[in-house]
């Protein structure tokens, strides 16, 4: 995971190729327990926690990594759960900052 946190996100443009599906799933292997979804277009993973407060702190650092990287995950927030989705929109699919930004939530913990 150290080889991600290091890193920082770049821009994509639209029409730029997502990452192939070897590089994804290699990149993956570097991850705690993130899996992709069933078309393979975006990491996810469930954090629980035990209340709200504790949910919440980790939802704002979440943002917090989000505007640093400039890179926005789509998360589903209750009491004491959250789950994280990344994809790049502009390629239609995963790039290596969905893969960055997964890793240095994951230093969150």
């Amino acid at each position: 995971m150290g080889a991600l946190t290091e890193k920082s996100s770049k821009i994509y443009q639209k029409g730029d190729p997502a990452l192939p599906m070897d590089k994804a799933n290699q990149l993956l292997q570097q991850l705690q327990d993130w899996s992709l979804d069933e078309d393979q277009q975006i990491i996810q993973r469930t954090f629980k926690f035990k209340n709200y407060y504790e949910t919440m702190a980790f939802v704002n650092s979440v943002a917090w990594i989000a505007h640093r990287e400039d890179h926005h995950p789509d998360m589903e927030v209750t009491y004491n759960r959250c789950v994280v989705n990344y994809s790049t929109h502009s390629v239609g699919g995963l790039s290596e900052n969905d893969f960055i930004c997964a890793a240095k939530i994951d230093a969150l913990l």
